[in-house]
């Protein structure tokens, strides 16, 4: 199994969060709304679905690149692990 395989969530929230905290010069707790603080404007959230799909090898289409599943570092990283989990084969 190979390190981007065996990500886990805990690695996957971390390295969200340090992307925004880096990008908005801020400490961004898990369960902040991105949106509702002002932090992240509809640029930003493009900018966090490029890094997502990079980051994590995954692809961000259709219902999945609606608000809620960028308003807190918490569900992106949900958002991540659950196209993660369906997105690898069975023979990986």
């Amino acid at each position: 199994m190979s390190a981007d395989q065996a990500i886990t969530a805990e690695g996957i929230e971390q390295g969200i969060a340090g992307f925004v905290s880096g990008r908005v010069n801020a400490e961004v707790p898990a369960d902040q709304d991105l949106f509702a603080s002002g932090l992240v404007s509809s640029m930003f959230a493009m900018e966090l679905v490029v890094h997502l799909e990079q980051a994590f090898s995954v692809q961000i289409l259709g219902d999945d690149l609606k608000r809620d599943n960028f308003r807190t570092v918490r569900a992106m990283t949900a958002l991540v692990l659950r196209l993660r989990d369906a997105g690898q084969p069975a023979d990986a």
